[in-house]
């Protein structure tokens, strides 16, 4: 799969969905969720196109690009092969407004070494080492806890929201971590593990399904 670059995804329309005074404080309030969801959608983010096309542009092909997101794709399909009603099948309806922090393949080969004790050697075995440690419904987990939904929160809105916490499709928040005001991180529920760090930005910018890769796979629980 080819490394998706926000030069390659991203339509210059727009910054932002949600007005800054529309994301609460952390003391105001303990998610952003309420605000993002009810902020009225805007034409800068009224495009359909969904994240699971964009991540299935070239098929699911594991590689030598430790940087796209193979490995993600391969997980969100064996996921809806396994539960075709699964909530991570929101990420293929383009019409859901909804953010998606998307770790890259190095992303997975992190987590693989964390729970197996050694650095993979394929794509493919990373994939295959997550899918017979964690099964379907806690990769399941994993995704959902990846997925924002009903928010189209792009990086300039994300910056202006540092502490803020966001309710995730598995229902557990994530925090927004905002360092020298340019640089976006995110707090998960292991307190031990690395936190992520967005790096590529507004894929999908547009449309009303946005995504940020991560360096990271964020976690539900501490492990």
């Amino acid at each position: 799969m080819r490394r998706i670059t926000t030069a390659a995804l991203i339509a210059p329309l727009g910054l932002a969905l949600v007005a800054p005074a529309a994301i609460a404080s952390p003391a105001a309030a303990p998610t952003a969720q309420a605000a993002v969801s009810a902020a009225p959608a805007v034409a800068a983010h009224q495009g359909t196109r969904s994240l699971a096309t964009v991540l299935a542009a070239d098929g699911i092909r594991f590689d030598h690009n430790q940087w796209d997101y193979d490995i993600l794709d391969a997980a969100v399909t064996a996921v809806l092969t396994a539960k075709p009603n699964s909530k991570v099948a929101l990420l293929a309806d383009g019409k859901v407004a909804l953010t998606a922090f998307l770790p890259n393949d190095l992303a997975f080969k992190r987590l693989y070494t964390s729970l197996i004790g050694r650095w993979p050697r394929s794509e493919s075995q990373t994939f295959s080492g997550l899918a017979g440690k964690l099964g379907v419904k806690n990769i399941e987990k994993v995704l959902l806890y990846h997925v924002v939904p009903g928010a189209t929160i792009d990086a300039a809105t994300a910056l202006k929201a540092d502490g803020v916490r966001l309710k995730t499709a598995l229902g557990k928040t994530v925090t927004v971590d905002v360092v020298r005001g340019r640089h976006i991180r995110l707090i998960d529920k292991d307190p031990s593990a690395v936190n992520a760090s967005v790096i590529v930005p507004n894929i999908n910018k547009g449309n009303r399904q946005i995504a940020h890769g991560i360096s990271r796979v964020l976690r539900p629980v501490d492990l």
